[in-house]
This record gives structure tokens, C-alpha cells and sequence, in this order.
């Protein structure tokens, strides 16, 4: 079983930074895909970034496209999401997922998606 940890959440002002850290256990990191979901209150959970198991892939919501960086470092078993130009509407509880080994390609489907973090609460205030 594959454990995912994440890490990095806080309160923010609108306009800064944060960055979150997703840890995941297991000798397989670099052959599964890794994505990034979020869940404001009263909302769907939904799709903020991918990166395949290379690091070669990235995808991103448009909604963060230009202000988000989603990277990996395989030989630590941890990715990245690199949030700047923060803003309210990004107020979220952030879950990061990895997909089962041997499923590199990275997707926007949280379906896709077999093993999730408990989540690290964002807060942007205005």
C-alpha cells in the first residue's frame, strides 16, 4: 500500500507564495503518475495539476496555468506544486494523489487516481 503525505499548507495574503510538498512511500514513485486536486468548502473536488512519472509531462486547470509549478524529484520520492500570485478564490483543501506503479501517463481524471493524501488546508485572504 502506497502511503502519500502531504505537506506545506498555510495561510497566505493574496499575491504570495506557497509551496506543498507530496511525499509517497514505495519503490515504485518514478513508474506512477502524480497529481494535485483541490476542494474548496461547498464545492467539487477538482483537478489543479499533473506530471507523469518521468517529469517530462505536466498539465495544469487553467485556472492556475502560469501562477502554479507542478515538478518531482524521483530520487526523493516527493512532488512539488509551486503556488505563486496567490489568490482567495485558490482557498482550498490541496490533496495530492499518485496513481497505482506502472502508470506513468499523468491525467486529469481523479478517478484515474488509486492512492490520496489527507489533504493540507490553503487559506489566501484578501
Amino acid at each position: 500500500q502506497v502511503q502519500v503525505v502531504e505537506s506545506g499548507g498555510g495561510l497566505v495574503q493574496a499575491g504570495g507564495s506557497l509551496r506543498l510538498s507530496c511525499a509517497a512511500s514505495g519503490r515504485t514513485f518514478s513508474s506512477s503518475a502524480t497529481g494535485w486536486f483541490r476542494q474548496a468548502p461547498g464545492k467539487d473536488r477538482e483537478f489543479v495539476a499533473t506530471i507523469s512519472g518521468s517529469g517530462r509531462s505536466t498539465y495544469y486547470a487553467n485556472s492556475v496555468k502560469g501562477r502554479f509549478t507542478i515538478s518531482r524529484d524521483n530520487a526523493k520520492n516527493t512532488v512539488y506544486l509551486q503556488m505563486n500570485s496567490l489568490k482567495p478564490d485558490d482557498t482550498a483543501v490541496y490533496y495530492c494523489a499518485q496513481r497505482r506503479p506502472n502508470n506513468p501517463v499523468a491525467t486529469t481524471r481523479d478517478d484515474d487516481y488509486d492512492y490520496w493524501g489527507q489533504g493540507t488546508q490553503v487559506t489566501v485572504s484578501s
